[in-house]
């Protein structure tokens, strides 16, 4: 019998509604739910493949172990007993920072994931913590840590009230939106100029959203922080500041307006490629538009001048009066409020071994995880466990880090899949996917566009094999603690035991009525289709977490990189050189959907693109193969030859390189690619908040044979 279930997607941040069709357990159809009044019926390729990763052949359904090459089935009570003693093992023995632990993107995609996943970091006691966090937003969540008083007090455009977008390294058409939670980002974006708002959006490439803009303006990569300054200096030099009620509680305008002072648009033109006419032109369009703001995302933080870059984002909406203004950078009100509450962040409270390279909200940058393996000396870390990610294709020179992970003494990883990275497992411990669980999206209703909420239970039964990823996290947490492994006196917070009988339903149910909203469990269900909350209201200065609640506008944190940037600013660029950037896709998912062969069928979509000119200097065509080498490795890609990105600059795809032997993704092996992160060197760092200079990467590019 065939029946319609609702539940929302799990594979982005838009958080769409879904309608599914049931037949004998199995979800046989998906498209979008036109009730849901957030995404409003929104559906992208991906979500229809949501069966294809649940009844996928390669997914693992069974505890797996490791023994040299090859894998057996074990069950769980033997798993989770052998997982528990090796880590507490390593820990006994080495201390309690020779066990890290990693978590990927799709940990903060569910409340239970994301809730289970800190307390098995806390259970496992290591300083030792990394994430896909320093290779994506960090520089971000530092702005508003420095700026606003808390790491998760990030503001997001309010899109449905906006009259001028400024777009900068941000790509929603492809990425359904990013740190901006917002379903249907393409008709919302289509809607704001509908209404005769602008959309302008600096990037080294004409994205899919640049190519729908009234404007765009191809920057030379890594110019963002020079871009947003000469832009600062327009509208204070020129009285076009306009503050509002934000200067009477703001501190340090006239610190950014000396600094900016420095930076004309004539001076940052040559290191930008935007020439100084259209730099002022911006800044009076931006200036006068009755409701602008400013979106940086990936393309901002991923650079050398991330962190200054993010920063000025920030900065340039205060100034402007956009933060906390209807149609500009607002602070949503949701149903789980995650700022209240615990700590607001921490940044540099202690650093990694070898390079001495920062912590973030206690997690260390990814880049340094190799080195921290391959090092030698007290705190080595000597074991790891994974949740959802596969840095090995995700984090810098991917290569490096696999022959380190080949020397652990211990790896267990808690995954779908045997992939690039697992493959280096002793065990593998699956989880429950997609609409076999429970779903509420309380990270990315913190970054909502308009205040929403929705709950979907699980609607199909996973693989009898198969555990949720609240339980298996959990388990192996107790299992751990139990035979002797943690740091003494570290206690997790919520009990490890009480959690697990709670149960993730009545945890969530206990956010829900603490949050600012008063709701329930009951009330979500109540309303399958989702609940609208609202628009955005201002909030400030009452959400601030800083001392006396005032905006810190010019931290001291980033005036010792301004000499830095002023270095680079004035530098000749480098001639012949081309500088790698990446690029969102509409139907991949970082490295994790590429075994679904409807997503991945068709024309390569793995190719480097040149510009027209690049190519022809370089005897490239389009179609033939390129060889592309940096510093740390080279990989060969099919050439796409398009006046779409810059000249001086070359674009690849991130996520791919599924020709690793070990794992077991038949699908994507048939459509490998090239793997970015074989280029990425762990050693281009922003030297503020390490975060990986994943864009701008300097390399070379010939014929490959």
């Amino acid at each position: 019998m065939r029946e319609t279930r609702l539940h929302t997607c799990m594979l982005c941040e838009a958080v769409c509604g879904l309608s599914v069709e049931v037949e004998d357990g199995r979800a046989v159809s998906v498209r979008g739910d036109p009730d849901d009044p957030f995404s409003r019926g929104h559906v992208c390729p991906k979500a229809a493949a949501i069966p294809d990763v649940m009844e996928d052949p390669d997914r693992i359904r069974e505890p797996q172990r490791r023994d040299g090459e090859r894998w057996a089935r074990v069950g769980w009570r033997e798993a989770l007993a052998e997982a528990g003693e090796r880590l507490a093992a390593v820990q006994r023995r080495h201390g309690p920072d020779a066990v890290a632990i990693y978590l990927g993107n799709p940990t903060v995609h569910g409340f239970g994931a994301s809730t289970a996943a800190i307390l098995l970091s806390r259970a496992l006691g290591t300083r030792s913590r990394f994430s896909a966090t320093s290779v994506d937003q960090l520089p971000q969540m530092l702005a508003s840590l420095e700026v606003l008083g808390h790491q998760f007090l990030l503001p997001v455009p309010d899109l449905d009230r906006a009259t001028f977008l400024l777009a900068l390294g941000a790509n929603p058409r492809a990425s359904n939106g990013s740190l901006m939670t917002a379903g249907d980002v393409g008709a919302r974006l289509d809607a704001l100029r509908a209404r005769g708002g602008r959309l302008v959006v600096v990037d080294p490439r004409r994205t899919e959203t640049a190519a729908r803009a009234d404007r765009h303006l191809a920057i030379r990569p890594g110019g963002d922080a020079a871009l947003l300054l000469g832009l600062l200096h327009v509208l204070l030099g020129e009285g076009l500041a306009r503050p509002g009620r934000l200067a009477g509680f703001t501190d340090g305008l006239d610190r950014l307006e000396a600094l900016a002072a420095r930076f004309p648009p004539e001076r940052v033109a040559a290191r930008t490629g935007i020439a100084a006419a259209e730099i002022r032109r911006l800044a009076r369009d931006f200036a006068g538009a009755e409701a602008a703001v400013a979106y940086g995302r990936v393309g901002v933080c991923t650079q050398e001048f991330g962190a200054l870059a993010s920063w000025l984002v920030l900065a340039l909406n205060v100034v402007s009066g956009a933060l906390d203004r209807p149609g500009g950078a607002m602070f949503p009100s949701p149903a789980v409020d995650l700022v209240p509450g615990g700590s607001p962040g921490s940044f540099g409270r202690h650093r990694t071994r070898v390079r001495g390279l920062p912590a973030f909200g206690g997690e260390l940058p990814a880049a340094a995880l190799a080195e921290e393996i391959e090092t030698p000396g007290p705190g080595q870390i000597r074991a790891l466990v994974t949740f959802a990610g596969n840095p090995v294709l995700s984090t810098p020179n991917g290569a490096r880090l696999e022959r380190a992970l080949a020397g652990l003494d211990t790896m267990v990883s808690i995954d779908l899949f045997r992939n690039e990275t697992t493959r280096h497992a002793h065990l593998i411990l699956p989880t429950a996917f997609g609409f076999e669980k429970d779903q509420y999206d309380a990270v990315f209703y913190q970054l909502a566009v308009r205040n929403a909420a929705r709950w979907a239970p699980a609607i199909v039964p996973p693989p009898p094999g198969v555990r949720p990823d609240f339980r298996v996290l959990l388990d192996l947490a107790l299992a751990v603690r139990a035979r002797g492994g943690g740091r003494p006196g570290w206690r997790t917070g919520l009990g490890l035991r009480l959690a697990r009988a709670l149960g993730e339903r009545r945890l969530l149910d206990r956010a829900l009525r603490a949050g600012p909203r008063r709701l329930s469990l009951a009330a979500l269900r109540r309303a399958p289709h989702g609940l609208d909350l609202g628009a955005h209201q201002p909030r400030l200065p009452g959400r601030l977490h800083t001392p006396g609640k005032r905006l810190r506008l010019f931290p001291e944190r980033y005036q010792a990189d301004l000499a830095r940037l002023e270095a680079d600013v004035d530098a000749p660029p480098a001639a012949g050189t081309l500088l790698l950037v990446g690029r969102r896709q509409l139907r991949s998912n970082n490295s994790w959907m590429h075994n679904s062969l409807r997503l991945v069928k068709g024309p390569a979509a793995c190719t480097l693109q040149l510009h027209p000119a690049d190519a022809a200097a370089r005897g490239l065509a389009d179609g033939s193969l390129a060889r592309v080498r940096s510093r740390v490795g080279e990989v060969r890609v099919p050439v796409s030859v398009t006046d779409a990105v810059s000249p001086g600059v070359a674009c690849l795809p991130h996520g791919w390189g599924h020709a690793r032997p070990g794992a077991a993704l038949g699908v994507a092996a048939a459509h490998a690619g090239a793997s970015y992160n074989d280029l990425a060197d762990e050693e281009r760092l922003d030297a503020l908040s390490a975060t990986a200079a994943l864009n701008g990467i300097p390399v070379t590019v010939e014929p490959g044979g």
